[in-house]
């Protein structure tokens, strides 16, 4: 066995290998069928290059970042605060994050019309052209992250040796790249997109009283765009990091609990299990001509829960074979996928217009925009007790099933663990995601080049599924990043007291006490600079949909083009511009807090944010999600139909929604996990100068 474990970052190698090897060819699957008409090709040309030039100033802006970033890195190492592989690595962790975003963004603009197209010949062809879109961008996430991962460790074991600390300990820190990655890539996005979004539905359904996609509206292509630099770019990036930042939290936890190199490559292998589970699982996502979303969402589920018994089975053979005196951690592997599917129904209950919740919410449109936005908001608060209730359950059982009662480390690797469980399938689970962002634009293609009434309406089934679905992953994402930012701040402390850190974690410590109030603050007040920054944007692009709609002549009576450059460009700049404030929080914060309150206030902070980010991640996603789809309910014939004055309330409630679930909630969940990141890499700073420390020697 011990021969084995040597050799098994091999084997995880191999299998983020044949992960991009799959995708890469469901890429060029997809990219091999036909386009539609010369006007479905050039729409879908023109929302590739919007996303694609968005794509390139954005990474240009990141770019100057890491390269400040990488010089502080490297003083920190001089000084010997780190070590010499840290900035090296945070570089590749954050390459790695948004090369998965830019792969994604490259399948999905180029699946959109493929999708509209196959959705003329039926239902199933659209929904496997889609799928395998969102299919490359699942497995390009995960093939990315293992790979980066395997190839770390084996380097750090060739030239660390048998220290696990020690290797875990340089591992641990470069995740930093990846989370900053994700964030400047969620904020950037979800502004850009709600701000498009916002500003087409205000001026173009509201105002004017034009279709979603009509071609007359000149932030319609801009609102595409944004579909895929949020939905897909964003998302891509966020769950890289969920994704890494579980795997290297739960071998580190393994090194504390003294269960060596074992112990180590088990969550490795594990992840390397469920590449493989989610390309079986892929196989089984299929649907029949004139499916209802219970169908389709059936079809969805079918895939994820194959490849989740694969993973769980293949995974208990492992944990026997490697890790026979606690075998009890298979369970915290079955607690985290139990987990993760029970979050993944119930954003599906609260979100879904199959279910009482959103069907209900559609109904307070009856009198009007404000008792929806009241009820969407009660909707979205009243969501979160049950994800709370699950994580809380999950984190028990995992704790327990893995020797908690005996041994207080062992307890915490199996809470890694279950992160890990969660995220096995990832693969799979996030490829359900993406799928969503390219069905709806495919609904926009098929608007905007006037196709027959027949293919509109099995791409709107395909959209409200992939309404669904987000609201689904992004449940998942925000379960995920609690689960694996609770292992980090574990880590974070392992981590302090290797350094010669003092921790005393006690209530009424003041600097604990400080901390958690700064900490339950922080996603706060997140959450106010991106919604606002999402205002002032949206604002902007408002202004000019409306100036063109006034002084284009014949741009009404679809005898003139709008300029749609004008509001993608708009919209590049707002939100390139304003990413740089909430994303400058995530990393100020937690640095100031330790040099100020020292290692006992950056855990209060930690713990703070926590709890609060998860809960208002979950609550604002839910809310978002559900007027979303009570809008379309309305849309779909209910309460008055298109535009009645219940849809136009449901429009506005939607309009609100827009930067909740798309912007706001899911950066939350990787602000949590970039505080821990950043804390865990500037520890040992904080751990020999901090203020609370200074003023404490001094007085004695």
């Amino acid at each position: 066995m011990e021969n084995f474990i040597n050799v098994a970052p091999y084997f995880v190698l191999a299998a983020a290998i044949i992960g991009l090897f799959f995708a890469g060819y469901k890429f060029f699957w997809v990219k091999g069928k036909p386009e539609g008409t010369e006007q479905m090709a050039n729409i879908a040309s023109k929302i590739r290059k919007g996303a694609m030039a968005y794509l390139k100033r954005q990474y240009k802006t990141v770019a100057i970042f890491f390269a400040c970033m990488l010089v502080i890195l490297a003083v920190m190492a001089g000084l010997g605060l780190l070590t010499w592989f840290v900035p090296f690595a945070f570089l590749s962790g954050g390459f790695f994050s948004g090369l998965s975003g830019f792969i994604g963004m490259k399948i999905a603009t180029y699946a959109n019309s493929r999708t509209a197209n196959g959705a003329r010949e039926g239902l199933n062809k659209g929904l496997k052209i889609a799928f395998s879109s969102g299919t490359v961008m699942g497995l390009t996430v995960v093939g990315l992250g293992l790979l980066d991962i395997s190839v770390w460790y084996i380097i750090l074991r060739a030239m660390l040796g048998n220290d696990a600390n020690a290797i875990m300990g340089a591992m641990l820190t470069f995740g930093m790249g990846a989370s900053s990655m994700a964030l400047f890539a969620r904020v950037g996005g979800g502004i850009f997109t709600k701000a498009a979004d916002v500003g087409a539905d205000l001026v173009g359904k509201v105002e004017a009283g034009i279709p979603e996609d009509d071609p007359r509206n000149p932030a319609v292509i801009a609102d595409n765009v944004g579909d895929n630099v949020g939905d897909v770019a964003g998302m891509g990036a966020d769950l890289y990091e969920s994704y890494v930042g579980s795997i290297i939290s739960a071998g580190a936890l393994a090194a504390a609990a003294g269960l060596g190199f074992g112990g180590i490559v088990v969550p490795m292998l594990i992840a390397a299990i469920g590449i493989i589970s989610s390309i079986i699982g892929t196989f089984f996502v299929s649907t029949k001509e004139g499916a209802t979303q219970k169908n389709l969402l059936a079809s969805l589920r079918r895939g994820t829960y194959i490849s989740s018994i694969l993973a769980a089975v293949a995974s208990g053979i492992l944990i026997y074979a490697i890790l026979p005196e606690h075998t009890g951690v298979f369970w915290a592997v079955i607690s985290g996928l139990l987990a993760g599917v029970l979050i993944g129904f119930f954003t599906e209950y609260y979100t879904s217009d199959s279910y009482n919740p959103t069907r209900k919410l559609s109904g307070s449109s009856e009198t009007g925009s404000a008792t929806i936005i009241i009820d969407g908001l009660a909707l979205g608060m009243n969501s979160t007790a049950i994800p709370v209730i699950i994580v809380a359950i999950s984190v028990l059982i995992s704790y327990f099933v893995s020797g908690g009662a005996g041994s207080f480390a062992l307890g915490l690797y199996g809470v890694g663990i279950s992160a890990v469980g969660m995220l096995s399938t990832l693969g799979i689970t996030l490829a359900t995601d993406a799928y969503g962002p390219v069905a709806d634009n495919a609904g926009g293609i098929a608007e905007m080049a006037g196709l027959e009434e027949t293919v509109r309406e099995r791409t709107d089934a395909l959209d409200s599924l992939g309404n669904t679905t987000a609201a689904t992953g992004k449940g998942f994402a925000i379960g995920s990043a609690a689960l694996t930012a609770l292992a980090l701040i574990v880590s974070y402390t392992d981590k302090v007291t290797g350094l010669g850190g003092t921790l005393d974690l006690g209530l009424t410590q003041p600097a604990v006490l400080i901390g958690l109030f700064v900490g339950a603050m922080l996603p706060f007040l997140f959450s106010a600079y991106t919604m606002q920054a999402v205002g002032r944007a949206a604002q902007k692009v408002v202004v000019e949909v409306r100036r063109q709609f006034k002084d284009v002549p014949g741009l009404m009576e679809g005898k003139a083009d709008a300029d749609y450059e004008t509001c993608v460009d708009i919209c590049t700049r707002s939100s390139l511009r304003e990413m740089i404030l909430p994303a400058a929080l995530g990393i100020i914060a937690p640095i100031v807090v330790g040099l100020v309150l020292g290692v006992n206030g950056v855990v209060g902070m930690l713990a703070g944010a926590l709890v609060s980010g998860f809960v208002i991640a979950v609550m604002m996603a839910n809310s978002g999600g559900a007027w979303d789809n009570a809008k379309k309910y309305i849309e779909a014939g209910n309460f008055g139909g298109k535009g009645s004055e219940n849809h136009k309330a449901a429009v506005v409630g939607d309009t609100v929604g827009d930067p909740f679930k798309d912007t706001a909630g899911p950066s939350v969940n990787i602000l949590i996990k970039l505080l821990t990141m950043v804390s865990i890499v500037f520890a040992g700073l904080v751990v020999k100068f901090n203020l609370v420390d200074f003023l404490t020697n001094l007085v004695k």
